[in-house]
């Protein structure tokens, strides 16, 4: 176990033996990092595609969850700001984790991260089809597939370009989120304490709504405002990230927050029934409010926000294979190609091995790609909450980073409240992910462990702005 609890090498200590390692170009400041961040939380997406999937399962207790789901990730987002101040690299989490846990705790997030980072895209792009559709129908799986084709192109360009073309779609998806609250408090049928109690429409029939079903439901509302992390993995390209990686999660998850919570609010008081509650067809409970006219206006809006976070999801997750080559995750080859930027300093392979991939996984049971998406976001969450245990330890305790309050506090109740929520999740995906884990663990005992002095070096570059 000793080796599992070795510290990552820093860029001096590798220099000499492996060359200084490559680094990502700081081009955005604080504005162009929550532009990013919050284009990959995506709200009006979140709203769309994922809500909707809450409301056909747990009914009126979609904006209660949400909203707890929102507390829980306000605990994360602290662990996250102090570690990622700590430890800015584009490995994200799996660095962060290393860094202070051990190489073997960050091997473990990292694959947590990557199932989340594999999936995620394919699964918001699924969604594309159904807003389409005033216009043009074509079937899911081939839309988001589409999606993630052009996605995928889009990353491999500038970074600060993307910034801006994904900052114009921004306005459009929180403008159509907007559009959808003032039509929603419009037309209220049920005043707010509705939300208190939990019901549902199955089958055409009403039912309640317990505390067990919706703990079942907390893994798809942590996963609604998710993308706050996108900062930590930017945080090789933010300026001055010591200061702004902490502003842009913190900036980022409060207004996803009230992007998402809101027209939530809105639409569970404005639906004319419980059953087109349940339904979670929000064009139509648009339409039935408005006209068909602004109904195809908010579906076009909704569409270009899915494709706005196929480039920001793009761009963010071809950071963390980026770094894991950089690290040496993998046999040399595999290194080799993670690690190559093309003329814009994007990671072209990296991109692509992202990019493509998420195009397939566009054919997998949408159901079975969020479930899975829950359980890897707990557990990737419980683990960060456990390196924030060893944030203060040693010569971190006075490294310069944003402190998150009442330190160790929200750590351990993070740890204890995320642990039994995993228990709580559902079966069959938690045990693809422990399939999945179980796999990565046995590539780390036969290939990485034994290697443990060229492989896995996690690896801190040369901070410019401490």
């Amino acid at each position: 176990m000793t080796d599992t609890l070795r510290p990552p090498l820093a860029v001096a200590e590798t220099a000499a033996g492996t060359g200084t390692p490559k680094k990502l170009t700081r081009s955005i400041g604080v504005v162009g990092g929550t532009l990013l961040t919050l284009s990959c939380v995506t709200p009006a997406s979140s709203l769309f595609v994922i809500v909707p999937e809450l409301f056909s399962t747990i009914g009126t207790f979609t904006a209660l969850s949400i909203a707890i789901g929102a507390l829980i990730c306000i605990a994360v987002a602290f662990c996250y700001s102090e570690l990622g101040t700590l430890v800015p690299s584009a490995g994200g989490e799996y660095a962060m984790v290393g860094t202070l846990a051990g190489r073997f705790a960050g091997w473990l997030v990292f694959i947590q991260s990557l199932i989340v980072v594999m999936i995620v895209p394919s699964l918001i792009a699924i969604g594309t089809a159904d807003y389409l559709a005033p216009i043009v129908h074509m079937d899911a799986r081939w839309a988001g597939a589409a999606v993630m084709l052009a996605a995928t192109v889009a990353g491999l360009l500038d970074l600060r370009a993307n910034a801006w073309i994904t900052g114009i779609f921004l306005v459009l998806e929180v403008i159509a989120s907007a559009v959808v609250a003032f039509l929603g408090f419009g037309h209220a049928e049920r005043g707010v304490g509705s939300m208190l109690h939990g019901s549902v429409v199955t089958d055409g029939a009403t039912s309640g709504v317990g505390i067990a079903a919706m703990l079942a439901a907390m893994g798809t509302a942590l996963f609604v405002t998710q993308g706050f992390s996108t900062a930590i993995y930017l945080s090789e390209e933010l300026e001055n990230p010591r200061r702004n990686v902490a502003r842009t999660v913190l900036w980022t998850l409060g207004l996803s927050v009230v992007v998402i919570l809101v027209p939530v609010v809105a639409i569970t008081m404005g639906a004319p029934d419980l059953a087109a509650l349940s339904a979670g067809d929000i064009s139509a409970l648009v339409a039935g409010w408005s006209n068909s006219a602004v109904g195809t206006f908010i579906s076009l809006c909704i569409a270009l926000a899915i494709i706005n976070a196929g480039i920001v999801m793009v761009i963010q997750n071809s950071r963390v294979l980026f770094a894991s080559g950089r690290d040496k995750a993998w046999p040399e080859p595999v290194n080799k190609a993670f690690g190559t930027l093309n003329r814009y300093s994007a990671p072209w392979v990296s991109t692509l091995a992202v990019g493509v991939p998420g195009a397939v996984l566009c054919f997998v049971p949408q159901d079975q790609l969020t479930n899975i998406t829950g359980v890897a976001v707990a557990a990737l969450y419980l683990l960060v909450a456990v390196a924030a245990l060893f944030s203060r330890k040693g010569h971190h305790k006075h490294a310069p980073a944003w402190r998150q309050p009442i330190w160790p506090v929200l750590p351990v109740l993070l740890i204890v409240g995320l642990g039994y929520l995993l228990t709580q999740l559902d079966v069959t995906a938690l045990l693809w992910t422990a399939g999945i884990t179980a796999a990565a663990s046995l590539y780390w005992l036969l290939y990485l462990r034994p290697r443990q002095d060229s492989r896995w070096v996690i690896t801190l570059p040369e901070d410019e702005q401490v």
